[in-house]
């Protein structure tokens, strides 16, 4: 699941093109897992200028996490809360408000292994099939990574 808003801009130097990316944890009980990827794709048409895309995929028994990577634009235009950079973040709190029952978090940048589960993921689901058969399809949907020490806060 992908989505996509163009945003390039003529005469903007390398620096201020630097995009921002920030990544938000859906995690669906396992049996809620297409609810879940429904109502993502509800938010999404009514988010349309917003580019995202599912960047992670991770399971375990109990729960299947999404991580979906939410483009925020260029570090400069976030700083001056441009445009683009006001409906990220309506996506983003909209994520948390609407599909609060799927247990949205912030967290870091996916794994590879998460990043190439997505990826199988997308590519089985252009082709017809459903995410969440697809999702159970898969082989071996790697575990969450832990956090690392830098990642970490403190309770």
């Amino acid at each position: 699941m992908q989505h996509s808003a163009s945003n390039a801009q003529n005469g903007v130097d390398q620096g201020e093109q630097e995009t921002v990316v920030v990544h938000v944890q859906l995690r669906p009980r396992r049996g809620a897992t297409r609810k879940c990827l429904a109502a993502l794709s509800t938010l999404a048409a009514q988010h349309d200028q917003v580019s995202f895309a599912v960047t992670g995929l991770s399971k375990d028994d109990r729960v299947v996490r999404v991580t979906v990577g939410v483009e925020l634009g260029p570090r400069a235009g976030v700083a001056k809360f441009s445009p683009q950079a006001q409906a990220a973040y309506a996506f983003v709190s909209e994520m948390f408000t609407g599909l609060y029952d799927h247990m949205p978090v912030y967290v870091a940048e996916p794994s590879e292994a998460e990043r190439a589960a997505a990826a199988l993921l997308i590519e089985r689901a252009d082709r017809g099939a459903t995410a969440a058969d697809v999702l159970e399809a898969l082989p071996a949907v790697p575990a969450p990574r832990a956090a690392g020490p830098g990642e970490r806060i403190p309770a």
